[in-house]
Parts: C-alpha cells; sequence; structure tokens
C-alpha cells in the first residue's frame, strides 16, 4: 500500500525525522501545524508540488507529529523543535532556508527567526501562534480532541469556512491518522488542561519579535475560529519589514481552502 505521507529519513540528533523533499532552488521549509493526525504531508500535500517549481521544498514532521520517531522521554518543547529544525538542516548541509509556518508552525517560525536570524532568508507566517493571546474555543477543541470520526468531523469543521471542503472521507482519513500506533499517546500529553499555558509558553515577547529583521509574510484567514486574526494584525504591527494577506471567506486552512490563492501570494513574495 502506498504512504505518500511517508517519504524521506535523516538523522535529527539522536532520532530520525521523515520529510518530504521536492523541487530545485532556493530552500523552502514548510513548518506543519498542531492538529490531531496532523503529519507535513497532510498539511503541505496542495502546496508542495507548486511551490516546488520554484524552490526545493522541505517539509518535515516535528517530533511528537506525524512519521517522525518518537523517542522516549524526549522534552516536546519549543526548545526541543528548534533543535530539530536547525539539526535538519545541518543534516541537509543547508545553511539558510526561507520558512512557512502555518499555526503551531508559525510560532516555530518566529523562533528560529529570532534565535537563529542566519539561518532564515524570508519569513511567511499563517494563522501564527508565537504571540500572547487567550485560548479560543477553537483551539481548546483542537488540542481536546479525543479520537472519534465524529470528533476529527468536528475538528475539520473547525479549520474551514466552507463546510464542503471538511467531508466524510477526509474526515476518516485523518482519524485514521490520529490512531496510529503512539500518535495519540504523544498528542494527548503535549498540550494538558489548562491549555491556556501552552499558548503563553509558545509566545514570544513583543519586544523580542520586533526585532525580526526579516522580510515577512503575514497570512490569515478572516474567519479562522482556531487562532484569532487578532494575532496577524498584532504581527503586522510589530514586524518592520512585513506584509499582511487576509483571505476572506476562509478559516484556519488557508493552504487547504485558498490554496491556488495561497500558492500565488507566497511563490511571489519568495521571488520579489
Amino acid at each position: 500500500m502506498s504512504r505518500p505521507e511517508i517519504a524521506n529519513t535523516i538523522k535529527t540528533g539522536s532520532y530520525n525525522t521523515n520529510y518530504h523533499d521536492q523541487g530545485e532552488g532556493f530552500p523552502l521549509l514548510l513548518v506543519h501545524g498542531s492538529g490531531p493526525g496532523v503529519s507535513a504531508w497532510a498539511n503541505w500535500r496542495l502546496v508542495i508540488p507548486e511551490l516546488s517549481k520554484m524552490a526545493r521544498v522541505l517539509a518535515p514532521d516535528m517530533v511528537g507529529f506525524g512519521y517522525t520517531d518518537r523517542p522516549e522521554g524526549i522534552e516536546l518543547n519549543m526548545k526541543t523543535w528548534v533543535q530539530q529544525a536547525v539539526d535538519f538542516l545541518d543534516a541537509l548541509g543547508i545553511e539558510q532556508t526561507d520558512i512557512v509556518g502555518n499555526s503551531f508552525g508559525g510560532a516555530l517560525a518566529i523562533a528560529m527567526a529570532i534565535e537563529h536570524p542566519k539561518r532564515i532568508r524570508r519569513v511567511v507566517l499563517m494563522g501564527a501562534m508565537g504571540v500572547n493571546f487567550k485560548l479560543s474555543e477553537g483551539l481548546n477543541a483542537v488540542w481536546g480532541y479525543t479520537p472519534s470520526v465524529e470528533n476529527m468531523k468536528k475538528m475539520l469543521d473547525l479549520f474551514v469556512y466552507d463546510k464542503s471542503i471538511a467531508t466524510d472521507d477526509l474526515a476518516a482519513m485523518r482519524y485514521e491518522a490520529s490512531i496510529e500506533p503512539g500518535f495519540q499517546e504523544s498528542f494527548a500529553a503535549m498540550f494538558p488542561e489548562p491549555r491556556q499555558e501552552w499558548v503563553d509558553f509558545m509566545a514570544y515577547p513583543d519586544e523580542e519579535i520586533a526585532k525580526i529583521p526579516h522580510h515577512t509574510l503575514i497570512v490569515h484567514g478572516r474567519e479562522d475560529q482556531v487562532i484569532p486574526i487578532s494575532n496577524s494584525y498584532k504581527l503586522i504591527d510589530l514586524i518592520d519589514d512585513a506584509q499582511l494577506h487576509v483571505f476572506g471567506h476562509c478559516g484556519h486552512w488557508t493552504q487547504i481552502e485558498q490554496v491556488k490563492k495561497f500558492n500565488a501570494v507566497v511563490a511571489n513574495f519568495l521571488s520579489e
């Protein structure tokens, strides 16, 4: 049986990372979000074919998610994920990359820009965490997911404005992914109550974000129920060299719900 979500393997520190590697040109690192059953492939499968026409697209499963090893005793926190990203670039011999961070991945993109600024050329933040905000009901529900097809369907309805995208087939596929061995165990342990702590835990101080020197594109769906659009308004105020693109009639999954427009906006930004 073909498993497109499982691609290449590379050693990052003490464990192996599963990742996708398509196209040629300047590297573009895609960092997925933190929803149940997520993987790089689930998040970026509609983006990789288009963006790989202009860049070398790299999309890893961050540790604790997807098909990357789950080492016993590893602490799943931003320090660990930043180190994985650095180890991943080092293992591939990549000195500098553009980065696109989705939701949780947006917090990681902000962390990389602040802590390893020379490794990053340009930044795209999509429905990003990384700033302080009041935990939304949507994010609380996503992080509190317990496995069932019905619950997965509710999750998908939260992610999109156009509910026709949240098909029964997609819900079944993501549910099956969420119950792969070890997946739910690590997911449930990652964001326990009180979940506001994990929002705060992923946030950087405003004064640190304001120091980000990189050319930055901020993207958000106007009807996002998971990460409030006020996050992106805050980021455009804080980051000096930034631009903001808001998609109307769009929820949290900008890269799925507005895929053609998303690809065009990101490709245009990266080729400026």
